[in-house]
């Protein structure tokens, strides 16, 4: 096997690497990748671009049509659906695994919502393209306890999910224990996402609970993987060298790309090979899947709630875009 010459080449050596990007010429110039990622923030923004007006217009044109055979849904709700799932499908060709799409998340604390909201992304990607393989669609839902909970239902029916802006432990647990014999992923933000919204308090970047997430899993035999998103900077990314997976934002990408492996970079540390016997980093297996209270509690209890308002905090940034994806919609929908 050939040495990597690039950090990329190196990272992807020991981790699989997805992109954080629907540009399609980074996945062509760098890729393939394994997975893509995809939720309101990075959808909204890619939207507004000029080479976008026919996708949207198609894609209102679509809502209308369809709204008729699905309950429960506004037009431009609909509307966001088809366009998050049409920019999507732009990227099959450059991925080897999964695309992911993020359900409405301002239903994070409805687990039928969340879970209705699963299922008519999965019909609307077989209506616009009959061929694609459903299976291969991973559907990304905040790590609420509805949320977790709409996870474990759509497990149960075979569907794929992915438990996203997840910040603690017993997060991470309550996700592994709605695996029912199908691939799940936990994905650990860390900073960025609240910096870009100037809304991160907190100087913390929580790596160690990427490192913990993926001992426990091993620990507990659950075959769960553990994805870290966010980061800031290629040190970040190579300080998680070795976990499962880890998703990229497009600078990063190229940054990464272009850094030599030398003598200063082949040994970069990473977190994943530190050995550790702290009974702290092993925790005994938590359960929490019929526990409301118990999970609410360990939630508020986690550094003081300081990372129970994270999640909150990604939540109403998340809940901003689609409020302002939808309300795009609605103004071409009236064109």
């Amino acid at each position: 096997m050939t040495s990597p010459t690039s950090l990329l080449q190196l990272l992807q050596s020991r981790t699989a690497v997805d992109c954080d990007t629907l540009d399609a010429d980074v996945a062509e110039n760098l890729g393939p990748f394994q997975d893509c990622t995809l939720n309101q923030a990075i959808a909204f923004n890619e939207i507004q671009g000029d080479q976008h007006k026919s996708l949207l217009h198609s894609s209102v044109a679509l809502a209308k049509l369809v709204l008729g055979h699905f309950q429960n849904v506004t037009f431009a709700d609909l509307a966001v659906e088809i366009a998050m799932i049409k920019l999507s499908h732009r990227m099959i060709p450059h991925v080897r695994g999964f695309i992911h799409v993020q359900t409405n998340p301002l239903h994070s604390y409805c687990t039928s919502k969340t879970a209705d909201d699963a299922r008519r992304m999965i019909n609307l990607s077989k209506h616009i393209d009959p061929d694609f393989d459903i299976s291969r669609i991973c559907i990304k839902i905040p790590s609420t306890w509805e949320g977790l909970q709409a996870c474990r239902v759509l497990q149960n029916e075979g569907i794929i999910t992915l438990a996203t802006t997840l910040f603690t432990l017993a997060q991470a647990a309550l996700a592994a224990e709605t695996e029912k014999g199908y691939k799940n992923s936990v994905s650990s933000a860390s900073r960025k996402l609240l910096i870009e919204f100037n809304r991160y308090k907190g100087d913390d970047p929580i790596f160690e609970l990427c490192v913990s997430a993926q001992r426990y899993y091993k620990q507990h035999d659950f075959s769960t993987k553990v994805l870290p998103a966010s980061l800031t900077s290629i040190n970040e990314i190579m300080l998680l060298a070795g976990v499962d997976h880890i998703t990229i934002a497009p600078a990063l990408l190229r940054e990464l790309a272009s850094t030599e492996v030398n003598g200063s970079t082949v040994g970069l540390p990473s977190l994943i090979d530190k050995v550790e016997t702290s009974a702290d980093l092993f925790p005994p297996r938590l359960s929490y899947v019929d526990d409301e209270p118990a999970f609410r509690m360990a939630m508020t209890r986690d550094k003081n709630g300081t990372n129970e308002a994270k999640l909150v905090q990604a939540i109403n940034i998340f809940c901003d875009l689609q409020l302002k994806f939808e309300a795009l919609m609605e103004q071409y929908g009236a064109k």
